[in-house]
């Protein structure tokens, strides 16, 4: 009897000692809403949306204690419309994210899975698209730049270093997995931050490659598939930004350039229209420029705003696009909040047939302007 409560007692103390060394977090955000928009394929629209500000999810988060400061840990991120229960990333599971690796307090973390690049992870903070002051709809024309992660990079490895009194940097490789051709639909990424006081910069780096045709991609088990912005052989993104925090505002600049090659296509998702829209196989470019701030009128009442301006280069065309944000939200809690926010989007064709589009949104305007209005609620878990 007294081995019996003796091996009890010891079994107990090792399960806790393991659950204090270990542990998992399950955790996300749903956000819905109800947006009209002034023009969308010719005619007005009312429709209840998922994700006006960030598209809901659901993950699991595990850190494993190794000792001496090294901890194994993983993400599995789902993404999914809470408006009929779809998912999203192309109908994956863990659409979002799905990786594995070991971190250390002094040097960082090495990573592998499904993962964003360093211009999301570094640069995506300072513009509004990247936090929940604006998020899907404030996103640059098609999403561009990705700074509202429409992509991920499968097949990655990727390492973030350690806060070095505010320095951090990083850098992802995604693998094409294809034999006797490294390169073929690969990807590569760095990037790095700065924070002093209130004062932010960051800097941040990414180029796709992949060899294309006019009809397909030729490895679709690369880096990216399906979910990829652009057709094109090369992508290459940078981009900068600046932010800086006074008492309760917040005031931030972000310029960032896509350059591409072999530009065959624009995605229909991101194109907002049936097929996308279809490239001369040239190269392509678009500069994107812009200013942001969000203030806190109160702990639990905060404004937020963005003017973009893009220029682009597309088949001998140079379009341009500004585009205006605005949003009003107000903390139920600290987890629930209920927002108002408004675009309006306005494309200067000069030569090219674009439609306005602002991104999220399920079709681009017949028209050069569109304007959304969206009333929502936000929570977190």
């Amino acid at each position: 009897m007294k081995k019996t409560v003796m091996l009890a007692a010891l079994t107990g103390a090792f399960a806790t000692a393991a659950h204090a060394q270990s542990s998992v977090t399950l955790y996300g955000l749903i956000d819905a809403g109800i947006t009209y928009t002034s023009n969308q394929a010719g005619h007005s629209n009312w429709q209840e949306t998922d994700g006006a500000i960030n598209t809901s999810r659901w993950g699991l988060r595990g850190s494993e204690d190794l000792g001496g400061g090294l901890n194994a840990i993983f993400t599995l991120e789902n993404g999914f419309n809470v408006t009929n229960g779809a998912l999203r990333q192309d109908s994956r599971l863990f659409g979002r994210q799905a990786f594995v690796g070991l971190s250390g307090d002094q040097y960082g973390a090495v990573t592998l899975g499904r993962q964003y690049d360093s211009v999301v992870d570094y640069l995506g903070p300072l513009a509004l698209t990247g936090t929940q002051y604006g998020g899907t709809f404030f996103a640059h024309p098609f999403d561009n730049d990705n700074l509202d992660n429409d992509f991920r990079v499968d097949n990655s490895v990727k390492f973030q270093s350690a806060n070095y009194n505010g320095f951090k940097f990083g850098a992802l490789y995604g693998f094409s997995n294809e034999a006797g051709a490294f390169a073929n639909n690969r990807a590569y990424s760095f990037g790095a931050s700065y924070n002093y006081s209130g004062l932010t910069v960051a800097a941040g780096y990414l180029q796709l490659n992949s060899d294309v045709t006019s009809v397909a991609v030729t490895n679709t088990n690369g880096a990216l598939d399906g979910d990829a912005t652009f057709f094109a052989g090369r992508q290459r993104t940078w981009g900068a930004g600046v932010k800086y925090v006074f008492g309760p505002a917040t005031a931030g600049f972000v310029f960032t350039q896509t350059l591409l090659n072999q530009a065959f296509g624009i995605s229909a998702s991101q194109a907002g229209v049936s097929g996308g829209i279809a490239l001369d196989g040239g190269s392509a470019r678009f500069n994107n420029y812009e200013v942001n701030g969000h203030y806190f009128i109160t702990p639990a009442i905060s404004l937020a705003g963005a003017y973009t301006y893009t220029d682009a280069s597309l088949d001998g065309a140079n379009p341009k696009w500004n585009q205006v944000n605005l949003q009003a939200a107000y903390l139920l809690s600290k987890r629930t909040e209920v927002y108002l926010q408004g675009e309006y989007q306005h494309v200067t064709e000069d030569g090219a047939s674009i439609g306005a589009m602002i991104n999220g949104l399920s079709a681009a305007s017949a028209t050069n302007s569109q304007v959304a209005v969206t009333a929502g609620i936000r929570h977190t878990f």
